[in-house]
């Protein structure tokens, strides 16, 4: 079982440096970074596959959705649920 720090307190983010993000959203344990072209980055705790990875495995690094991508869709906005990630694409 992979261990996720609880962040109770805002903290800085490591991001590729000519990523800018546009909009933030946070679940529970989760939270979602969509970029200005078009990007989503998630990252906490991924059980029930709310990280959109493919898998269940959780992160404290943020990491890009590659299947949006290799799909050719442009995020436009995400919501963060309890156990759950919405994009609008």
């Amino acid at each position: 079982a992979a261990f996720i720090s609880i962040q109770a307190f805002p903290a800085l983010l490591d991001l590729p440096q000519d990523l800018e993000v546009s909009m933030v959203s946070c679940g529970s344990r989760h939270t979602a970074a969509v970029t200005r072209g078009g990007e989503l980055y998630t990252w906490g705790w991924g059980k029930y596959g709310q990280l959109g990875h493919g898998n269940n495995a959780s992160s404290d690094q943020a990491r890009r959705v590659e299947h949006l991508v290799a799909e050719g869709l442009r995020v436009e906005e995400v919501v963060c649920g309890p156990w759950t990630t919405y994009v609008r694409v």
